[in-house]
């Protein structure tokens, strides 16, 4: 049954094939949309909406963006009528868990090719945080990346980055190259003058190690910024 009114009608009087659970056994798990699927998390609706309605609510206060949905709290979820402290938290541990995923890439050792395979595999760690936090992939003669390593902690503006603790990390792992990565929580993807002095401290010490850093990403949600694709590196 196919009606716009999707919201006045309970789940269970919908055609079989529309329900989100029986959806996803009849034509599969990428045949349902986000709300869908988070549909099939929350379990049941409020007396105003379905589950799918619900849903579709919970995506709209995120802006219809899933990774605005994973910086969500449990007392964020909770204000929509309908989601209690239960359907908070499950919400919250797919989230986490579909994060984890895409960080369990790492044990594939993926080839990195661009800026854009770096920013794929630290992405994930890097553009929720509030804070600040500075990190290495470290790589083999292959260009594969043989680890991930967090090396600070910093503030909402900054953190403060020991050059001794990276090369100690790279050598650690017998890297033969690293790529400096951390966040800027604020959304500003241009480098300051910290970072760029940072980077060309680092690239000096790591010709010394004959451990090449070979980019510097600054990551935010709304993409990222490589030193070595604008030739500043």
């Amino acid at each position: 049954m196919k009606n716009n009114s999707e919201t006045t009608f309970p789940i269970t009087l919908w055609a079989e094939e529309d329900r989100p659970r029986e959806k996803l056994q009849i034509k599969g798990k990428q045949s349902l949309s986000d709300a869908e699927l988070l549909a099939i998390l929350l379990g049941s609706g409020s007396r105003e909406e379905t589950a799918v309605g619900l849903s579709k609510l919970i995506l709209k206060g995120s802006g219809n963006n899933l990774y605005e949905l994973g910086k969500r709290t449990t007392a964020e979820l909770k204000k929509f009528k309908g989601v209690g402290e239960a359907k908070a938290i499950t919400i919250v541990a797919a989230m986490e868990l579909a994060r984890r995923r895409q960080l369990s890439n790492i044990l594939e050792k993926p080839k990195i090719v661009s800026s854009r395979d770096a920013f794929n595999l630290i992405a994930p760690i890097l553009v929720d945080l509030p804070h600040e936090e500075f990190w290495i992939l470290m790589l083999n003669r292959g260009n594969k990346v043989i680890g991930r390593e967090k090396i600070s902690i910093g503030g909402m503006a900054s953190t403060i980055v020991d050059s001794k603790i990276v090369f100690r990390k790279a050598i650690e792992k017998q890297s033969t190259s690293i790529i400096l990565c951390h966040n800027h929580p604020s959304g500003n993807l241009s480098p300051s003058q910290a970072d760029i002095d940072l980077t060309q401290k680092l690239k000096k010490g790591g010709a010394i190690m004959e451990i090449p850093v070979i980019d510097h990403l600054i990551i935010s949600d709304r993409g990222y910024y490589s030193f070595a694709d604008e030739g500043i590196l």
